[in-house]
C-alpha cells in the first residue's frame, strides 16, 4: 500500500485525508503534521497517524502532500531538504499559485512533482481536481496522484499554462453558482416563497440540471450521442412557453456575456497574481 504523508491539516487536507480512508487507504498509512495543533485532532477524528516531527513523515512517506499555504512552502522544503533527498518521495502539492517549475526549484534535483488543484466541493467528495506532472514526474506518478485526488471528486490532466483557466472554471466558479442560487432564490421569495423553502428548491433544480448534463456527456462517447447544454437548453425551451421567456430576458440583461466576463476576470487576475 501507498503511505501517504500529509504536511499541513487545515480543511483541504482534512478532506482528502478523510476521502481516502473512506475509499480503503487503512489509518496507517495516513501520517499527519503540522505546524499547530490541528493534525494531532485530525488524527484523533479519523484514526490517521500523528507524527510530530515533519522529517520522520517524510522518511515514512511514500507520497508528501504540501497542504500549508503557499507563502510558507518554501521554508518548510528548506527545513525537510536532507529528509527529501534521502527518501525521495513523490511530492504532491496543493499549494495554490506554485508551479511544479517552481516547486522543483526548492527540491532536490530530480525530484518528482504533481501539482493539483482541488476545489472547495472535496469537502463534500465532489471536487473537480486538475492535475499537472512536473518534469521528472512519470505517467505512474501522475496516476498515483490521481488515485489519491479521485478519493474527493473527478479529475483532469491539464497542461500547467491552463490552470488560470482552470481556476475561473472550477476554483472560483463555486461562488458564482452560489450566486446564481441566491438570485433564484430571491426570485422565488419576491413571488412568495419562504426563503429557505426557495433555497432548497433551487438547489434540487441546479443540482439535477449539473448531473444532467454530467449524464450527457458521459454518453458521448465514440458515436456523439450526448447532448449538448444548448441542446438540453431547446430541449426545456417549448415554443412561445415560460423557460424562453425567462431566456430572453436573462439574455437582454446581458447573462452569457457577464459570466465569459466573469470567467475572462479571473484569469486575468489569476495570471497577476502568480506573475
Amino acid at each position: 500500500m501507498t503511505v501517504y504523508g500529509f504536511i499541513g491539516a487545515g480543511n483541504m487536507a482534512e478532506a482528502i485525508v478523510r476521502g481516502t480512508i473512506a475509499a480503503g487507504t487503512p489509518t496507517t498509512d495516513v501520517l499527519l503534521t503540522s505546524a499547530h495543533d490541528s493534525a494531532s485532532r485530525l488524527a484523533a477524528a479519523t484514526g490517521a497517524r500523528h507524527v510530530p516531527a515533519p522529517a520522520d513523515l517524510v522518511a515514512a512517506s511514500d507520497v508528501v502532500v504540501l497542504a500549508v499555504k503557499p507563502h510558507v512552502v518554501p521554508e518548510v522544503l528548506e527545513s525537510l531538504a536532507d529528509a527529501l533527498a534521502a527518501r525521495r518521495p513523490l511530492v504532491l502539492s496543493i499549494a495554490a499559485g506554485l508551479s511544479t517549475e517552481r516547486l522543483a526549484q526548492m527540491l532536490p534535483p530530480g525530484a518528482r512533482v504533481v501539482r493539483a488543484m482541488p476545489n472547495m466541493a472535496a469537502a463534500v467528495g465532489q471536487s473537480m481536481t486538475a492535475l499537472a506532472a512536473g518534469a521528472a514526474a512519470g505517467a505512474a506518478d501522475l496516476e498515483t496522484a490521481r488515485a489519491l485526488m479521485s478519493t474527493v471528486g473527478r479529475t483532469v490532466v491539464l497542461a500547467e499554462k491552463d490552470f488560470s483557466a482552470f481556476t475561473a472554471l472550477a476554483g472560483s466558479s463555486p461562488a458564482f453558482v452560489f450566486q446564481f442560487i441566491e438570485a433564484l432564490a430571491r426570485g422565488g421569495v419576491a413571488a412568495g416563497i419562504p426563503k429557505a423553502q426557495a433555497v432548497q428548491i433551487v438547489t434540487q433544480a441546479v443540482l439535477g440540471s449539473a448531473l444532467t448534463v454530467q449524464a450527457e456527456a458521459a454518453d458521448t462517447g465514440d458515436a456523439g450521442r450526448g447532448r449538448t447544454p444548448a441542446d438540453l437548453i431547446d430541449a426545456v425551451s417549448s415554443p412561445g412557453g415560460t423557460t424562453v421567456a425567462g431566456l430572453v430576458a436573462l439574455e437582454r440583461a446581458g447573462f452569457s456575456a457577464a459570466v465569459v466576463d466573469g470567467v475572462q476576470a479571473t484569469i486575468a487576475r489569476d495570471r497577476a497574481l502568480g506573475a
